[in-house]
Parts: structure tokens; C-alpha cells; sequence
């Protein structure tokens, strides 16, 4: 001891009984409990605002890196996952939205329906009921929150979001797919053969047709899905959250699917024959002598 207090002065403190490293660098970990009540990126708001002040007055050294961890690391990285990072608008950003799920989900469901029509242009028609969807989604979410306080959106609940964009474009299919036919001259199927009807005449045609089928399956998804979303017990925290965004994401859907899609579609071939028309008067001359059918 004499020769270590030639060189250093020895000081009687409190030391930690361990050492933690996290690359390699010494970390202190504090935990930080929210209230049940509060959402979790309102919490890490709250913690991340108190970093700076302490930062500036000199109680945090420049040299000491402050990272949140648990719960929250998890939540930005699903995030992040689904919906890419917003970096300002740059090349970064665009980069990573592409990458997301959610814009992957979005493609890759844009072109399977490309396979299905031979078009590029009716699934867009369908990819209209997606951000409705969205709304929805949201709402039932936040009505769930009403009756439930803790239930927040958590990564289960993301999910939920991704699954609705293969579930919603279904009953839009049914409509877009049965006006076509009815377009072309057949009727429930190939074999039976009606008369070609006009696109509005037809449009609305379809949405009579398929009314029942449209019902029946919001219906019985929707009655499948309200005991996951009601029940109380044993581990129902964890999938309420996804049931609410589904369910409600699926009921506002089909009732705007029933209105926008139709209006939408109308639209759509109204101004893809005004297009062929432009088209045709400046293609040179056009044969109005002869007819087809």
C-alpha cells in the first residue's frame, strides 16, 4: 500500500460489483417503468427530451452515449422493419421505404393482381381500398383502446396492418373481376354468355350481383373475429390488438368498397376511352366504314 500511495491517492467509495461493457465500452443501465395508461413512444419522447438539457448543462459528458434499449429498441426496429426509416428527403430515406414490409406487401399483392387482370392498370382500382383500410384499422384500435386502456399499438399489432392489404382487395376483386365479365358478354361464369353490357351498366350490374357475397364474407370474418377482440383471458392481450385493426380495418373496407371502388372503376374506363379515342384521332386515318363485334 505504501508504494501504490507514491503513485495514486487511495479513496475509500462505493464501486459497482460488476462491470458492464457494451462494445466494449463501460454502460450503466436504468430502468424505466411508464405507466400502463401511457404509450411507449410518448414515454421514450419524454426521455429522449431530457437527454439534451442534461447533455447541455455539462451533467452528461460529451464523451457519454445514450441509447434506449428493451421495449423500445424493439418497437423502432419493427417500425423501421415495416415502414422504413425517415431519414429528410433524401436517397436514404427512399432506400429504405422501398426496402420496408409494408411497401414489399404492397408490391408484391399489386402484382399478383397484374397476373390476375392481364392489366396494370384495374388493380389500381382495388389498391384503393388499402388506405381505407388503413383508417379502419386505426379505429378499431382506438375503440379497443376505450374499452381496454393497455392495450397500445405494439408489434402484434403492426402485423395486423400487413395482413389487412391480402384481406381487404378481395371483395374489390369480386366487383372489378364480375364488371369485366359482364363487359365481355358472360354472365356467373365462362359458359354463360349474356349480352355485352355498357361499363356503367355493367358496373352497377356487378355491385348488385355481388352484394350477397360481399356480406357474406365480411360477415363471417367479422363474427370470427369479435371473440379474439371481446373475450377477455389468458393471454387475449397479446392478439386484441391485432383482431381490433383487422376487424375494423375489413368492416370500413367493404362499405367503402361498395361505393368508392364502383365510383373509382367508372372513372378509371371513362378516361381510358377518352385516351383510346385521343389516340385513335391522331393514329392518321381511321376506317369508320367497317364494323366488329
Amino acid at each position: 500500500s505504501d508504494l501504490l500511495s507514491a503513485v495514486a491517492d487511495l479513496v475509500d467509495t462505493d464501486a459497482p460489483q460488476q462491470i458492464n461493457r457494451v462494445e466494449q465500452r463501460r454502460a450503466i443501465t436504468l430502468t424505466v417503468v411508464p405507466p400502463t395508461d401511457e404509450p411507449l413512444e410518448r414515454a421514450t419522447e419524454e426521455i429522449a427530451s431530457m437527454v439534451e438539457p442534461l447533455r447541455a448543462d455539462g451533467a452528461i459528458a460529451p464523451d457519454v452515449a445514450v441509447q434506449l434499449g428493451g421495449n423500445a429498441d424493439k418497437l423502432v426496429q419493427v417500425r423501421e422493419a415495416l415502414v422504413g426509416r425517415w431519414h429528410g428527403w433524401s436517397v436514404k430515406s427512399l432506400s429504405s421505404l422501398i426496402t420496408s414490409r409494408l411497401f414489399l406487401a404492397l408490391l408484391i399483392n399489386y402484382l399478383l393482381m397484374c397476373a390476375l387482370f392481364e392489366s396494370f392498370l384495374y388493380p389500381f382500382v382495388i389498391m384503393f381500398t388499402v388506405p381505407l383500410a388503413a383508417v379502419g384499422g386505426f379505429l378499431g384500435l382506438r375503440i379497443a383502446h376505450w374499452f381496454v386502456p393497455t392495450q397500445l399499438l405494439d408489434v402484434v399489432t403492426m402485423l395486423g396492418f400487413v395482413i389487412l392489404i391480402g384481406t381487404v382487395v378481395n371483395n374489390a376483386i369480386l366487383v372489378v373481376v364480375q364488371s369485366l365479365n359482364f363487359m365481355r358478354g358472360y354472365g356467373e361464369s365462362r359458359q354463360d354468355k349474356v349480352r355485352q353490357m355498357a361499363p356503367r351498366e355493367a358496373i352497377r350490374e356487378s355491385v348488385r350481383t355481388r352484394l350477397r357475397p360481399v356480406m357474406m364474407t365480411t360477415l363471417t370474418t367479422l363474427f370470427g373475429l369479435l371473440p379474439l377482440v371481446v373475450k377477455s383471458g389468458s393471454g387475449s392481450e397479446i392478439y386484441r390488438g391485432l383482431g381490433s385493426v383487422v376487424l375494423g380495418g375489413l368492416v370500413v373496407s367493404t362499405m367503402f368498397t361498395l361505393l368508392l371502388v364502383p365510383l373509382v372503376f367508372s372513372a378509371v374506363l371513362d378516361v381510358k376511352a377518352w385516351f383510346t379515342g385521343v389516340l385513335g384521332r391522331g393514329g392518321g386515318d381511321v376506317n369508320t366504314g367497317s364494323s366488329s363485334t
